[in-house]
């Protein structure tokens, strides 16, 4: 197993996330629970940060809140001199509610409502990224309703393709993402945005998918962007004052992922850029990237208690545990693999290959399909790595489970980010219905 975030073993075999022994964090906060180690989510923005200021001054680094959105996470990249890249008006809201600059929010989304645009431009949010011809005329009318002159940006589809998995691969043909550059739709876009009066037109933004382990997808997308920006400003005099190329940098999930140091994807991006500006004599936009996995997702672990387990001769064994597809729904969605270990046995060699089932009323409700570990017992407490990215953004209350609260932890000492949530919390919203007697 590899050690990625703040993780380490101690003597006696414990695993430990910024400092503190998650066996006593489970006893201390109970299970299912969430954990992020502040440390490793710092060390890697400033790391990203630095690379950039270095290589390409003129930049922004903008958290890709939908990983993993709360208030304490946006008080945490707001101390870090972060934008903020959010993808819903809830999202909006509780980057606001944070005391997050809006001058530094870039608000995305396909289908972003007329009241999400509202608060968009009423908050004097830095850029709203258009996606749609009906987006455009909808907050060009809410704009000039308000009396405001809202930037934007365009989403353009650039057509190149990563290698990961289909439903996050976001820059092909047939993505619902963007506008293509191929065809002409992305330039009849901006051209339209150029003539709303309401609306200013700052630049394109991008993002060729999610989990990419290589520098080439990013490459290439910095270079045909470029070739665009060139286009533009050559046949419409149109200047792109910025350029923001999204995430997607891949993290370690199980010992077979081999991605690059955040920092690497930010410095193969700013030399791309680089070279591509000076070659093609274009003005040097500002240029935006934004992480969200790479800084919260190996940060964050899950902590479980083994309950039932259950041993298939021949077929499969199930170990059971008190959380599942509600507060993890990745492997239902994308199959995805991850590494997990037993809390007060880190060190110890693996015996046996198991799965990982939740407790949800659901066949495919399965954390991990494979996982080798040594041999469990009931009542251990179990941690899954790498769950600090769309863990918690995408948790449910499925079969009215509670989501899990989340708890951050720094330098040995832990407080909640995230309060539980009880079975009274669950249904603080439903209303009971008045019947009358026949």
């Amino acid at each position: 197993m590899k050690l990625r975030g703040g993780l380490s073993i101690s003597s006696d075999g414990h695993l430990k996330i910024g400092g503190c022994d998650t066996k006593e964090l489970a006893q201390e906060f109970g299970t299912p629970l969430y954990i992020f180690d502040e440390g490793a989510i710092c060390a890697v923005a400033k790391e990203v940060k630095a690379t950039l200021d270095k290589k390409y001054p003129n930049n922004v680094v903008a958290y890709a809140s939908k990983a993993f959105s709360c208030l304490g996470i946006y008080q945490i990249m707001k101390e870090l001199g972060l934008a903020a890249d959010v993808a819903s008006g809830g999202e909006l809201y509780t980057a606001l509610k944070a005391k997050f600059d809006p001058k530094k929010i870039y608000f995305h989304g396909n289908n972003k409502t007329a009241s999400e645009l509202a608060m968009a431009v009423q908050a004097g949010i830095h850029a709203v990224v258009i996606d749609s011809h009906h987006e455009i005329e909808l907050l060009n009318t809410i704009a000039g309703e308000l009396d405001k002159k809202q930037g934007v940006m365009v989403r353009v589809n650039p057509g190149v393709e990563a290698h990961t998995h289909h439903y996050i691969q976001t820059a092909m043909p047939d993505s619902k993402f963007g506008f293509a550059i191929d065809g002409g739709t992305a330039t009849e876009a901006i051209k339209m945005v150029t003539a709303s009066p309401n609306l200013e037109f700052l630049g394109l933004h991008c993002h060729i998918g999610s989990q990419i382990f290589e520098t080439a997808p990013f490459e290439l997308a910095v270079d045909t962007m470029t070739d665009y920006i060139a286009t533009l400003a050559k046949e419409e005099n149109i200047i792109v004052k910025e350029l923001n190329v999204g995430g997607g940098w891949g993290i370690i999930y199980t010992d077979e992922d081999t991605p690059l140091p955040a920092y690497q994807y930010a410095e193969a991006i700013a030399d791309k850029l680089n070279e591509c500006v000076s070659s093609k004599k274009i003005t040097a936009p500002r240029l935006v990237v934004e992480p969200g996995r790479s800084l919260v997702g190996e940060a964050g672990i899950t902590l479980y208690t083994i309950g039932s387990i259950k041993d298939i001769k021949g077929v499969k064994k199930y170990l059971a545990v008190d959380g599942g597809m509600f507060d993890n729904p990745r492997y239902a969605l994308y199959q995805s693999k991850y590494d997990a270990v037993l809390v007060t046995r880190a060190d110890e060699k693996p015996t046996e290959t198991v799965s990982i089932a939740g407790k949800c009323c659901e066949s495919g409700d399965i954390v991990i399909g494979e996982v080798r570990l040594p041999k469990a017992q009931s009542g251990e407490v179990l941690a899954v790595l790498s769950t600090g990215a769309y863990n918690y953004s995408m948790a449910s209350n499925y079969n009215r489970n509670a989501v899990p609260p989340v708890v951050l932890v720094k330098d040995g000492k832990a407080e909640y980010l995230v309060k539980p949530q009880s079975y009274r919390d669950i249904l603080s919203r439903d209303v009971v219905l008045k019947r009358g007697r026949k």
